[in-house]
């Protein structure tokens, strides 16, 4: 574990929808995900967020929890309408407070706090109004996060605006498995511009707040993608796979302008024309990018070898027809294959687009069937193993000289799984849903281990 610097950032993560229940207390309003859960038949188990975790109301203890695995830094998010019920005008301080107390509380345990201003839960009443498919959210995104950073940033220096747009756009109004479980075909690519705007709007008015030492960026979810032969059909799905999962968020934010041959997949190029100015805004510098990674995809093209046409009325994203091959590698409980090397390859997207800017990768986690066993302990030996390969990969992206300086694990606890409700277990420490009781599992005990060693 020497092979990390001295500085290496050691933290865990959470998302707000995910842990902290309370969704009708001290004024907070609802979200996209409040409404979602609640559609008969939208989540697999039928449930919701409205207690999750408690995590509202177990500050304390989960702060503690953290303390006692090692960590140095906590990526939370903050739920918008608990600050801005309604999307924009009237804020809610009590929300303001909580976040407060939150990162004071990190603080008072020698735990950094790295604030998410959006993690998926967008106010119902901006949903109402179009949502993401609205130019409009993306400067009421920029309104919440001015008022927000300028209200926190004496106790939050790293700010993260976006988590992975990738999802909010294509699973949120493309193919509508997350909310606001929408099937807009090429509006879901619309959707992820005003995504990209929104963090690059939000990003100028943070930095016109100033503020002392405040670190500023956005997290993307991001899979090698590789071709299951060395066809010439193969290089073209994995050459579309790359574009839509990867390059069309990459490339607009790291180098100002959107991949072309991704617009024209899609039947875009005209509709971005008519909007290359937002890209200013989309590519103004970050001071670090975060990485979401869980696995790496191995993708074909189809049988017949034709790809989806823009010029059709049902092409839509221009990947239609691109399969996903099993390569028989081992998966986890989600179904996704564990390609600790992928990790490597994603950090080297960013690398070579800029060389040097600070990368962490702000998620990554492994889903397992975990149980208390009769001693009162959760064994867990698959997340150790899988946690112990990306770390060795992790390792290996900072030894080949990439500018990788931070690794948050995925999860603190198990949480509300989106769409699989609470059917899926990525936390390294176990919650009881029906007690809340905590129980650090093996994995966690692995990473505190492990988190100690990379010190010395």
């Amino acid at each position: 574990m020497s092979r990390f610097p001295a500085d290496f950032v050691w933290g865990t993560a959470t998302a707000a929808y995910q842990i902290e229940g309370a969704v009708a207390e001290d004024g907070r309003g609802p979200s996209i995900w409040d409404t979602f859960a609640a559609t008969p038949g939208a989540v697999v188990d039928g449930s919701t967020g409205e207690v999750a975790c408690d995590h509202y109301h177990r500050v304390e203890q989960d702060v503690a929890l953290m303390q006692q695995l090692g960590v140095d830094a906590y990526r939370f998010s903050i739920a918008w309408p608990r600050v801005l019920p309604t999307g924009t005008g009237q804020v809610e301080q009590r929300g303001l407070d909580f976040y407060r107390r939150l990162a004071e509380t990190c603080l008072d345990r020698g735990i950094t706090p790295w604030a998410t201003l959006y993690h998926w839960d967008l106010p119902q009443p901006l949903e109402d109004r179009g949502g993401w498919l609205s130019r409009d959210t993306a400067e009421a995104f920029a309104e919440y996060a001015a008022l927000t950073h300028d209200a926190l940033k004496d106790v939050i220096g790293h700010w993260i605006t976006l988590n992975e747009p990738w999802c909010s756009a294509f699973l949120g109004y493309g193919n509508g498995v997350h909310a606001p479980g929408r099937t807009e075909g090429v509006g879901s690519v619309h959707a992820a511009h005003h995504l990209l705007l929104g963090h690059g709007l939000g990003l100028q008015a943070m930095r016109a707040n100033g503020g002392h030492d405040q670190q500023l960026g956005l997290t993307v979810n991001l899979y090698s993608v590789r071709p299951a032969s060395d066809s010439v059909v193969d290089a073209e799905a994995v050459r579309r796979q790359d574009g839509l999962g990867n390059r069309l968020f990459l490339d607009p934010v790291l180098t100002g302008a959107y991949p072309a041959d991704v617009l024209a997949d899609t039947g875009t190029t005209d509709w971005f024309a008519e909007r290359a100015d937002d890209l200013a805004a989309i590519s103004a510098p970050v001071d670090f990018l975060g990485i979401n990674y869980y696995s790496r995809h191995t993708v074909a093209g189809p049988e017949d070898g034709v790809f989806a046409d823009p010029t059709r009325a049902t092409a839509s994203w221009g990947s239609e027809n691109v399969r996903t091959v099993d390569t028989g590698a081992a998966k986890t409980d989600m179904g996704w294959e564990i390609h600790p090397d992928g990790l490597v390859d994603v950090v080297a997207m960013v690398h070579e687009r800029a060389p040097g800017l600070p990368v962490h990768i702000t998620e990554n986690g492994s889903a397992w069937p975990d149980e208390v066993g009769p001693d009162g302990t959760v064994a867990d030996h698959d997340r150790v193993a899988y946690l112990q390969a990306h770390l060795d990969a992790a390792a290996q992206a900072v030894g080949q000289g990439m500018a990788l300086r931070g690794y948050f694990c995925w999860s603190l606890m198990d949480n509300f799984e989106w769409a699989f409700g609470y059917s899926k277990r990525f936390g390294i420490v176990h919650v009881d849903y029906e007690t809340q009781q905590r129980t650090v599992k093996q994995s966690g005990w692995a990473y505190r281990d492990a988190v100690a060693a990379a010190r010395g």
